[in-house]
């Protein structure tokens, strides 16, 4: 349930960060709905701090997993996001189940059974089905505007790529530091988002510059309010969910629940101008089977 809410919290979070208007690149508005998530969890993190209460090697473990899994990867995948559209950059991730499942038998000695394989399976080939597709057009693009243009897609491809390698790789370091102690999940998304702050710290002089996030007639008013939603649902609540998940679960299997919001995002798709098609619809129903397999 954790993971499945989880993956809700981030489809609907994707769909607002797309529409947030403004200039900052993707690195840089990484790290601002970081500092707001974790300003939002700061008493959590003094308490934690106050009582002492994490080994050094967990403490370790979750730092980097923030560095990796949401500086480097939420970067990646925010560039991807605006290259590729909500649906297609998320399907992306459904080659994470695979990656997760393959590097937790290996470092952690974690064995799925065979049903949980083929759940897992099932779930990652949505990344072949809807890899193919087009992304959705800009809404302030011409009229007969080139869909296609190779390059930017090539790049947009690589970007989520990069996305669903550093989260994989975040993810297997929580699930190690949680594995070596218990800890609660909202004390582990708070240090794991200290550790995404301080990795991306210097690019805060960036964020300081007056006019920074001007772009255009868009008001502050209608701009923030997204910010707060997508930061509420994508990182404060959907980090915390994952750190359960990750906790009661094998890597693999939890990464593979968690990869469900592309199917999530296939019935929101049309709010983007984005039409899944048959082979989106089939990515989905595969997604569907693949994870009754998982929770069997």
């Amino acid at each position: 349930m954790a993971a499945l809410l989880a993956a809700l919290g981030w489809t609907l979070a994707s769909g607002l960060w797309r529409r947030v208007p403004t200039s900052l690149g993707a690195a840089q508005l990484n790290l601002l709905k970081n500092l707001l998530a974790l300003s939002l969890q700061l008493p959590l993190l003094v308490l934690l701090l106050e009582r002492a209460a994490m080994a050094p090697l967990p403490l370790s473990l979750l730092l980097a997993s923030g560095a990796l899994g949401i500086a480097a990867g939420d970067s990646f995948y925010f560039a991807a996001l605006r290259r590729l559209g909500t649906r297609r950059t998320l399907t992306f991730e459904a080659g994470g189940p695979a990656v997760t499942g393959a590097a937790g038998l290996v470092l952690l000695a974690e064995v799925p059974r065979a049903h949980q394989w083929a759940g897992i399976l099932l779930v990652s080939l949505a990344l072949v089905l809807v890899a193919r597709q087009q992304p959705p057009q800009p809404r302030d693009a011409p009229a007969g505007a080139d869909r296609g243009q190779p390059g930017l897609q090539q790049l947009g491809v690589l970007l989520a790529l990069l996305a669903l390698v550093c989260g994989s790789g975040g993810a297997l370091l929580a699930r190690a530091a949680l594995r070596l102690q218990p800890i609660s999940p909202l004390e582990a998304s708070s240090v794991r988002l200290l550790g995404a702050c301080v990795a991306l710290l210097p690019l805060l002089p960036a964020l300081l510059v007056p006019g920074r996030w001007r772009t255009g007639p868009a008001p502050a008013a209608r701009r923030w309010p997204l910010v707060l939603a997508a930061t509420l649902l994508g990182t404060t609540a959907g980090i915390a969910l994952q750190q359960l998940a990750l906790q009661r679960l094998p890597a693999g299997l939890a990464v593979a629940l968690l990869a469900t919001a592309p199917l999530m995002a296939v019935p929101l798709a049309p709010l983007e101008g984005d039409r899944p098609g048959p082979a989106g619809w089939l990515a989905a129903a595969l997604g569907v089977l693949g994870v009754g397999l998982l929770v069997r």
